[in-house]
């Protein structure tokens, strides 16, 4: 099995590369439209800011590439704001697969959202043997609202979709590859997932 990690503008691949490592999984870091599509799997992860990064997939054609893919595909942290129709953060038009706004946390004493959180209403293959409020780690200013798709919900000053799902499509709010056991589990569970 080989798993393509999208390279774009945004930071914490490497720490999603080596939780592949750790699972004895190839993994190749590319923004190769034909590597991309010829993978297993794809990840989609990230840390930044918005505008930039959909800058940045646009001018390579990845913001279309991304959303013809027909394989397993996990957005992880920016990755799933940017799956989503819109982001508060630069007031951003984003992938549209997911019908959900991201928006900014309300109180700016408490942002960002930064450490260990509960995630509940769990539902679909990625947390097969995953305790319902079990706790996963998180950095984020923005969050995706309550939708049809969510799979997983956290509730932090609002509750949030900490998890979304459509079609072939996964996305994750928080960082598994930072969430001990829980976090191998849920990346255990995406990389079993088959079409």
């Amino acid at each position: 099995m080989l798993v393509a990690v999208i390279k774009y503008n945004a930071g914490n691949i490497r720490s999603v590369q080596i939780a592949l490592d750790r699972l004895n999984v190839d993994s190749v870091v590319t923004d190769d439209p034909i590597q991309i599509k010829s993978a297993d799997k794809v990840i989609f992860p990230g840390v930044g800011e918005a505008s930039t990064a959909m800058n940045y997939l646009k001018q390579r054609k990845l913001d279309k590439l991304i959303v013809s893919l027909k394989q397993p595909v996990l957005g992880i942290c920016l990755g799933l704001q940017l799956m989503c129709a819109h982001t508060d953060e630069g007031n951003t038009a984003c992938l549209n697969i997911f019908n959900n706004e991201v928006r900014r946390f309300p109180e700016k004493d408490k942002v960002p959202h930064m450490g260990w959180n509960s995630i509940n209403g769990l539902k679909g293959p990625l947390f097969d043997g995953v305790a319902e409020g079990s706790y996963v780690y998180f950095v984020h200013s923005f969050a995706a609202d309550m939708s049809r798709d969510q799979i997983a919900q956290t509730d932090y000053i609002v509750q949030f979709a900490s998890a979304l799902q459509k079609d072939n499509f996964h996305a994750l709010q928080f960082h598994p590859e930072k969430s001990g056991e829980v976090g191998q589990k849920i990346l255990r569970n995406f990389l079993k997932i088959s079409v």
